[in-house]
């Protein structure tokens, strides 16, 4: 078995965890849309679980890729970015209120940098990443525009936040059926290689 297609394999195996995370952001994005009626406060916390979370899962997916994958060290990043935010919103709930859209501004742009890394890298791998570079993009263009307009309207923020975790968490959900598909053809012992170039699809036997 070639390295890469053990890599590929190994990322396939992990490819709950994407899943796991994108329906967390979209039930964000879901709850987000009453916190106008609910107060700051539960914005502030449903925010908080929700980076927590998301970051926890981020560190163990590192922690389990070290030796197989490069750029473990990526996952664990974005994880410990994500971990730091939710607790300072925890932790200084009614300061993370004042200041709640800078905190998810630099949250979503040190995220969706990351993002964009690690799909490059992914791109070496599987044709899928461009989920997970779309779900960069988003995340970045979202930390921007909330820096450049942070006196917007509260309920106009509020739509802003749950629109950009809903398409996040759909993002992040394609790109976890991508590598399920991967994952499964692996344990009947083929995987797909996609060129990244392009070109007719390609199936390897996959051997230990």
């Amino acid at each position: 078995m070639t390295f890469d297609m053990a890599r590929t394999v190994a990322l396939a195996r992990w490819w709950w965890t994407f899943i796991v995370r994108g329906v967390l952001a979209i039930l964000f994005g879901v709850l987000a849309f009453f916190a106008p009626g609910l107060g700051a406060a539960v914005l502030v916390g449903l925010f908080a679980a929700w980076v927590i979370i998301d970051g926890i899962g981020n560190i163990i997916a590192g922690v389990r890729g070290r030796g197989r994958d490069r750029a473990w060290w990526l996952e664990i990043l974005e994880g410990v970015v994500g971990l730091a935010a939710g607790l300072i919103a925890l932790i200084f709930p009614v300061y993370a209120a004042g200041v709640l859209v800078l905190l998810i501004a630099i949250w979503a742009i040190v995220t969706g940098v990351l993002e964009v890394i690690a799909a490059i890298r992914l791109r070496e791998l599987i044709s899928g990443e461009v989920w997970m570079g779309l779900a960069g993009v988003a995340s970045i263009l979202f930390g921007v525009i909330l820096i450049a307009f942070p006196a917007a309207g509260a309920l106009s923020l509020v739509w802003l936040i749950s629109s950009f975790a809903i398409v996040f968490g759909i993002f992040l959900i394609l790109l976890g059926s991508r590598l399920r598909g991967i994952h499964e053809l692996a344990r009947r012992g083929a995987a797909p290689w996609i060129s990244p170039h392009g070109g007719n699809n390609q199936v390897q036997a996959v051997s230990e």
